[in-house]
């Protein structure tokens, strides 16, 4: 498996640092169409998120951010690998810091869901695999885990409120009593 996430870091790199040469009608083009070799699955995900967006991130007052936050920035999301993967490209900045993230999902076929792999401008945690996703109705839902004070603690991304033009990313930590907690509310307008 480490031999498979090498190889699809290098292949990203590649790729991504190739985007800018793109004349921007093909660029667009190539973002937002859907390729012979995609997936009913994949298919969905580049309509629903294919394009250049505008971010606005806003972070909730509490224990992971006692001040609260917000950035703005861009995301280009696109497919990549032959129209195998959905591949968004995100950057922004603000009182909550600067982050650069790099995200590939795919649809595994034998499993029957979507994996999720990341990667941060975070020394200790470059790159992880992210848990998986699935469509709850009209809502796109990444479950995954992380350490939180030594202990694995669940959390969920829920990406809702979709229509052409503009989609909201809610992060939330699922907490002892009950209730999922936002904790940061990403809000994405077509650029």
């Amino acid at each position: 498996m480490n031999r498979f996430l090498f190889l699809l870091v290098c292949y990203l790199i590649t790729v991504l640092s190739l985007l800018p040469f793109a004349l921007p009608e093909q660029a667009e083009k190539a973002m937002t169409s859907v390729q012979s070799d995609s997936s009913p699955e994949i298919e969905r995900l580049v309509k629903t998120f294919g394009g250049e967006w505008k971010v606005v991130e806003n972070f909730e007052r509490g224990d992971f951010f006692p001040n609260g936050g917000a950035r703005m920035g861009t995301a280009r999301v696109s497919l990549g690998t032959g129209g195998t993967t959905l591949i968004e490209d995100f950057h922004s900045d603000g009182s909550a810091g600067r982050l650069d993230f790099l995200a590939v999902i795919w649809w595994d076929t034998d499993a029957k869901l979507y994996r999720f792999f990341t990667c941060a401008n975070d020394i200790k945690h470059a790159c992880e695999l992210r848990g998986t996703a699935h469509w709850e109705g009209e809502t796109f839902v990444n479950d995954y885990e992380e350490v939180v004070a030594g202990k694995q603690t669940k959390f969920q991304d829920s990406f809702s409120q979709i229509t052409p033009t503009s989609f909201t990313l809610i992060a939330a930590i699922v907490t002892s009593r009950g209730p999922m907690k936002p904790l940061i509310t990403t809000r994405y307008s077509r650029r």
